[in-house]
């Protein structure tokens, strides 16, 4: 059934079987032939259309087939993409990590002014630590908690911001992911 369908929608991306058949289909139109379709449900149990399905599996091992470029792409950017994640994963030190443990491209956004304030708080980047990581200073501590002021304490973990997270994202307890 899928191959009907598949057939019945033409796309420059469909695998190169189905246009060669949509080619052909087309020649003999122009030729004067009326091709019609049926789908049969099921052969199984028919002991001639069983016989012709063991002959032309055999048959069809020894044909060179040439693959398509849309599936040697799917394969290959399926396999980077899973070397990649595998690699990334190895990384959970990283500061982006625990923001991003899935690879992939985070949503663009319309504005790029917010674009660029939500990548800068994924990367720890604010107004409270932009000397701290730009100029190599001391990191600014935290004046209630006296820990390192970071944009994960900032959003996260300072009770002094809790209610400002309750009011906000209606929850006391959030994660930087959840946040960016």
């Amino acid at each position: 059934m899928s191959a009907l369908e598949t057939l019945s929608h033409y796309d420059t991306q469909m695998h190169s079987v189905g246009l060669k058949i949509l080619s052909v289909l087309q020649f003999l139109r122009n030729k004067g032939f009326n091709i019609i379709f049926c789908w049969v449900p099921s052969h199984v149990g028919i002991s001639g259309n069983e016989t012709a399905d063991v002959i032309s599996r055999f048959a069809s091992e020894f044909l060179p087939r040439a693959l398509p470029y849309c599936d040697i792409k799917k394969f290959l950017v399926s396999h980077l993409l899973s070397v990649w994640q595998q690699k990334w994963n190895l990384l959970t030190r990283n500061k982006l990590y625990p923001v991003k443990p899935s690879i992939g491209l985070w949503p663009a956004l319309l504005m790029r002014e917010l674009d660029v304030k939500l990548t800068r708080l994924r990367i720890g980047h604010s107004r409270f630590t932009h000397r701290h990581l730009f100029l190599g200073q001391r990191a600014p501590r935290c004046p209630t908690c006296h820990t390192d002021f970071t944009v994960n304490h900032i959003l996260v973990e300072c009770p002094s911001f809790k209610c400002h997270r309750e009011y906000h994202f209606n929850s006391s307890s959030v994660t930087l992911q959840d946040l960016v």
